[in-house]
């Protein structure tokens, strides 16, 4: 038996070198797993039995999903077409209590975050208070004049050649040893300040944590107001997200789906408090539920926060895929990506983060929406047969929501 301490020091060796790849990028229990039926919360439409019947191929898989070796605890499905919306979900939010996963429960959105961080900027932008073609020096003096030059809209295209942060040695070393212990946001880009660019800007696609740190701060300068104000004024409020929120610290608002660690026939981690939320910041670092986050994607592409001029520079797509990729062929726009699939075109964005990993994903107009939240980081390289079995309840989910089958 393990001792705690060396429980924790797994986990964290193990979540850092997730942390690298992705950044806040089971063994199966006695029985079967718990699987829900379609569900509704009072605010919304019942789903029609027809509906219902139609996930049955939806049901199934996450079912398949959670009941695998290497596979989630736990995960949901929310599909939405105009005004109905139905729930899936299988398994667990609480592998020690045994306690049903619901669309209610807060979770970490991790990369989805970047979502969020461009819905901010974007909304400034509209406002006329940030410029696509504003730059780092204009807004940040302070940081490398190597980066002078990059411009708001570099940074959100993932083309600005800023070396990710998260990859730094002297970042993993330190979160490493204190993973609970917050930083300040100008830190993060601190790491790899003496790095010169990886590309010229504009050059080349890189998916890189350290653009959307310096979205946030540039937001943050240009009104001199902090990014979880601007958040909570030009995001959450108008979206009515009371369950959404930036923490600065490791614990979770309760009730949580508890993120897991799975490794082999060892019992899953629980990684839920693993890490200070700082340490992602605008980058990962919020916090919602999956049915607050099916909100926002909708109204996030169904262009609620800023007006069409600003969505049209924002659907300038280049080559490009969200970490972990989504459904489909990905192309990447102004933190926003292009999911094309079989069955049609979403909008959206990924993520993954130590026990965690989330689709979303909405069509154009913003009224039909898929989102997916399973409690458990996977990737296509470190657990190539349970991600493509949860790209499977992906494509499913995006058909369910783009044509009302999930077939």
């Amino acid at each position: 038996m393990r001792t705690p301490g060396a429980t924790m020091m797994s986990s964290k060796r193990r979540w850092c070198s997730g942390f690298v790849v992705t950044l806040l990028t089971v063994a199966v229990f006695a029985g079967t797993p718990v699987a829900l039926a379609s569900s509704t919360r009072r605010h919304h439409k019942t789903v029609p039995a027809p509906v219902q019947r139609k996930g049955a191929a939806l049901d199934h898989a996450l079912r398949a999903l959670v009941s695998m070796k290497g596979g989630p605890p736990g995960a949901v499905a929310i599909v939405q077409r105009g005004g109905v919306r139905s729930v899936h979900t299988a398994g667990v939010a609480d592998v020690r209590t045994q306690r049903p996963i619901h669309s209610w429960d807060h979770m970490r959105v991790a990369s989805v975050a970047k979502a969020y961080s461009g819905a901010v900027a974007l909304s400034l932008v509209d406002r006329g208070l940030l410029m696509l073609d504003d730059t780092i020096g204009e807004h940040l003096p302070w940081l490398p004049k190597d980066w002078a030059n990059v411009r708001l809209d570099q940074l959100l295209h993932h083309t600005s050649g800023i070396p990710d942060y998260s990859k730094d040695s002297e970042f993993i070393a330190r979160v490493t040893t204190a993973p609970r212990k917050p930083l300040r946001p100008g830190r993060l880009l601190r790491f790899v300040a003496d790095e010169p660019l990886l590309s010229r800007p504009d050059s080349r696609y890189a998916y890189s944590n350290s653009d959307n740190v310096a979205v946030g701060l540039m937001a943050r300068a240009a009104t001199g107001r902090s990014y979880r104000d601007l958040l909570r004024d030009l995001v959450f409020a108008p979206l009515r997200l009371s369950e959404t929120s930036l923490p600065s610290g490791f614990r979770l608002p309760r009730p949580f789906i508890h993120g897991y660690d799975v490794q082999g026939s060892q019992p899953p981690e629980d990684v839920s408090s693993l890490f200070s939320a700082s340490l992602a910041w605008a980058s990962g670092g919020i916090v919602s539920t999956p049915g607050e986050l099916n909100r926002f994607i909708r109204t996030y592409v169904g262009r609620r926060l800023f007006g069409r001029s600003t969505q049209t520079a924002q659907f300038r797509f280049v080559e490009g895929s969200s970490e972990p990729p989504g459904p489909g062929h990905n192309s990447a726009g102004l933190a926003i990506f292009r999911y094309r699939s079989r069955c049609g075109t979403v909008y959206g964005h990924t993520g993954n983060t130590a026990g965690y990993t989330q689709f979303a994903g909405a069509t154009l107009d913003g009224r039909n929406s898929v989102t997916v939240s399973v409690n458990e980081q996977l990737t296509p390289d470190r657990n190539p047969v349970v991600f493509a079995a949860l790209r499977r309840v992906e494509r499913l989910a995006t058909c369910a929501a783009l044509n009302g089958s999930d077939r």
